[in-house]
């Protein structure tokens, strides 16, 4: 009952399953996407009273589903969405192509690799150009070869895409996810950071999507265990990471040229989303995905227009200038 009143819907292998393999990292794991898409949705709830998440929750036929919880029109926020998948059954051919592109060594029998994915996916799209736009993926892999070896492997991160550049904001995000993986080794928040910056690169534009974060991948060591503990302790920094500055810029003035600008680098954010972003790619891969779940990270608005290029020395050009050249927030 406890956990029940905890998550935003009972969860997709069911609570009797969950308490059966309770030991097990799956189910750990999947414990741990449903905690967290209750808690960031319940913290941006209470700073946009007026509206509420709509829960809806769906199966897949080829096994497994998901809950997906949005938010739209709100006073504070346009769209936010909270996704929480937990699927399985055999790789598509174009997933596997994929994945084996990334050097994965996927020996499969009569051409059949059956796998389990599992993740808390969000997008947070506020209507005040002056708070930025949050993004965060964790997510768990499991791969059965041929000869019955499970391959398995983590992956996930927290990003910022400010419309405007506040360094004081940029300084309390990195320092807040620096924190969560200093308690692991002093070696990965640099080494993420620097991965987060090379990931969200839009490379027709020559520019980042956003200021960066962490992002990694393929994480299968030093063990399950202690990987797990530093997704959770991800997770759990998505909160302090971003909340605050949704309560420090939700109520700040606005011009009808910055509500434009903001319009105009959403639409940065979609083209590196439906080109480049390898989630997007792999869930419009694989057969029977929920498209609507997929495509929640786009905005409900943006813009395009031919030749924009704000003036020399304003603030537009100094958020671009960060985004094509990034920097250490933390040192």
């Amino acid at each position: 009952k406890e956990l029940r009143q905890r998550f935003m819907a009972p969860p997709v292998s069911g609570l009797r399953e969950l308490r059966r393999r309770r030991r097990e990292l799956r189910s750990r794991m999947e414990l741990l996407i449903m905690e967290t898409q209750a808690e960031v949705c319940r913290a941006l709830a209470a700073l946009d009273p007026g509206a509420s998440f709509a829960v809806d929750s769906w199966e897949r036929k080829e096994g497994g589903g998901g809950i997906s919880c949005v938010l739209q029109d709100g006073e504070v926020f346009e769209k936010a969405g909270v996704n929480v998948s937990v699927v399985s059954g055999l790789l598509s051919e174009e997933a596997a192509r994929q994945m084996r592109s990334r050097g994965k060594s996927l020996k499969a029998k009569d051409g059949k690799l059956p796998f389990c994915a599992m993740g808390v996916s969000s997008v947070i799209h506020p209507k005040n150009p002056h708070v930025p736009t949050m993004h965060f993926n964790y997510r768990y892999f499991e791969i059965e070869e041929a000869d019955g070896t499970i391959q398995w492997w983590f992956g996930g991160g927290t990003d910022l895409t400010p419309t405007y550049l506040n360094e004081e904001d940029a300084v309390h995000f990195h320092k807040t996810l620096k924190e969560a993986c200093d308690k692991h080794d002093l070696k990965l928040y640099p080494k993420f950071k620097k991965w987060c910056d090379d990931y969200f690169y839009i490379k027709h534009r020559g520019e980042r999507r956003g200021i960066g974060g962490i992002f990694f991948d393929d994480m299968d060591s030093p063990s399950k265990e202690e990987v797990f503990q530093f997704v959770k302790s991800c997770a759990k920094a998505v909160v302090p990471c971003y909340i605050p500055i949704v309560k420090k810029h939700c109520h700040d003035s606005f011009t009808p040229e910055e509500k434009l600008w903001q319009q105009l680098r959403r639409g940065r954010y979609v083209e590196f989303n439906l080109l480049y972003d390898r989630g997007t790619k792999f869930g419009l891969l694989t057969p029977g995905s929920r498209i609507e779940s997929i495509l929640m990270s786009l905005p409900l608005t943006a813009r395009w227009e031919y030749m924009h290029n704000p003036p020399e020395s304003s603030k537009e050009a100094e958020i671009l200038e960060v985004l094509r050249n990034p920097k250490d927030w933390v040192h």
